[in-house]
Formats: C-alpha cells, structure tokens, sequence
C-alpha cells in the first residue's frame, strides 16, 4: 500500500519535472521543489547555487522563497514541501523553520550521494558532537557572550508573542 495519495503522486512529478530543467540550463543542478497549501501551488523552486553564486539557493530553499514573496509571509503550516529528492540537512531545517506540515521527496539521500551529492556526509557530520566536527565552532568567552545574549533577551522582552525555549 502506498503511503502517497494521487495528488501527492501528481504535485511529486511535477518538483522531478522542474529537476529536468537542469538537463537544459547551465548552471542548474537536478533538484526541483514545489510548496503546495490547500491544494494550490504556492510557489517553486530549483536548485540555483551555481546561477546564483549562493550556496542557499537549493530548489526547497527556493520554494520556501519564491512561496514567501508570493504570500508575503514566512511560516507555511498545513502545507506540504514535494522534492525531487530527500532534502539535505539545510533545506530540512529552513522547513522546520517554516513550519511546512510533511515532505514528500522522490530520491533518497542515499541516492543522491551516488552520483556525488554531500547530503549524507552532511548529516553524518551534523551527527557528530560538536568538538569532532570537521568544521570548527567556537563559542565566545565573557563578556562577547553576554553581550550577543542580551540582544536576543532584549528582543523576547518586546516581542507580542510568547517566546518558549
């Protein structure tokens, strides 16, 4: 039994058909995403980092962006993210942040990684603890802590809304 529904199965096509693009335009690479609410389709994306010299500008980072200007808003709950492939851990996270209710993708991460894509390596990375990364992250000492949290608190302070850890 399959867990997509016709319209899943449809709306998926349409995030690999954009994929194909990169077939035909230098400067795309095979990724295609499309951000769909209540049935409509709210906006698209495809993978741009090499058109846009941006390492962001994947097709799900694109979606969430053309569907933001569109609708003049940044959160997209009850809305569904399809992708030609299993987003890596940077789109994942920017629809978390966007509080898109459910991914549907066609290739997994393993088969991205197949033809040379970092996705897996990145979420094996992301895995690891802090202190054995790859990429080195340092946390400042006092006062430079304080200080940079002291924005953030002075901005939860007036903030409308309530703010929970």
């Amino acid at each position: 039994m399959s867990l997509l529904t016709t319209t899943d199965e449809e709306y998926l096509q349409a995030a690999i058909d954009l994929s194909r693009h990169a077939l035909e335009d230098q400067g795309k690479t095979p990724f295609g995403a499309i951000l769909v609410l209540d049935d409509k389709i709210l906006g698209e994306g495809t993978s741009s980092v090499i058109e846009f010299f941006d390492p962001s500008a994947h097709a799900e980072v694109m979606a969430l962006r053309n569907s933001a200007q569109k609708m003049k808003q940044h959160l997209f709950p009850d809305s569904v993210l399809y992708s030609s492939s299993e987003p890596c851990p940077m789109c994942l996270t920017a629809c978390y942040w966007a509080q898109v209710s459910r991914i549907v993708f066609g290739a997994t991460t393993y088969d991205v990684a197949t033809y040379g894509f970092e996705d897996l390596q990145l979420y094996r990375e992301l895995a690891r603890n802090i202190s054995k990364r790859s990429l080195p992250e340092v946390c400042a000492e006092e006062p430079l802590r304080t200080r940079a949290a002291d924005v953030l608190r002075e901005w939860a302070e007036n903030f409308p809304g309530t703010v929970t850890p």
